[in-house]
């Protein structure tokens, strides 16, 4: 009973401490994530879309992946660039990285997961965003739904 007692202590005590030292990163990681959606709409207005299929793929997925955000935030933001006229390959690139990259959250990823698997997971995300976003408009066009 007493060495259950004692590692439960140990671990509670290492948790705290791994806590403590992550707090920061995390702190960081959402203040420059407010900052990254707070200048995100006026970038769209100055035209930051409407270079073709592929180049606007890149750049809503490259946007997505810095401005991380909850996933039903996507939908709403998804809903309003369709709606401004932007390309739906680039508002799916852009809705898929959101959620499945982090480049904001990359420090505190690699702190907690390691350097190497945070780089690679986030890099195989952002190809994979946007295959699978062409593969989506294509599916839709297809079936005659985009």
């Amino acid at each position: 009973m007493q060495l259950d007692q004692e590692h439960l202590k140990h671990g509670l005590t290492k948790t705290f401490h791994s806590f403590v030292n992550v707090l920061p990163i995390i702190i960081g990681m959402l203040l420059l994530t407010s900052l990254a959606v707070t200048l995100f709409p006026k970038q769209i207005a100055g035209g930051l879309f409407g270079h073709g299929a592929l180049l606007d793929s890149l750049i809503g997925a490259g946007i997505g992946s810095i401005a991380v955000g909850h996933p039903l935030a996507s939908y709403l933001l998804g809903g309003e660039l369709l709606a401004s006229g932007v390309d739906l390959v680039a508002v799916t690139a852009l809705m898929i990285t959101w959620v499945t990259v982090g480049s904001v959250q990359l420090p505190a990823e690699a702190m907690l997961l390691g350097t190497r698997f945070a780089i690679v997971r986030n890099l195989i995300n952002f190809v994979f965003a946007i295959a699978v976003a062409f593969c989506t408009v294509y599916t839709l066009t297809l079936l005659g739904m985009a």
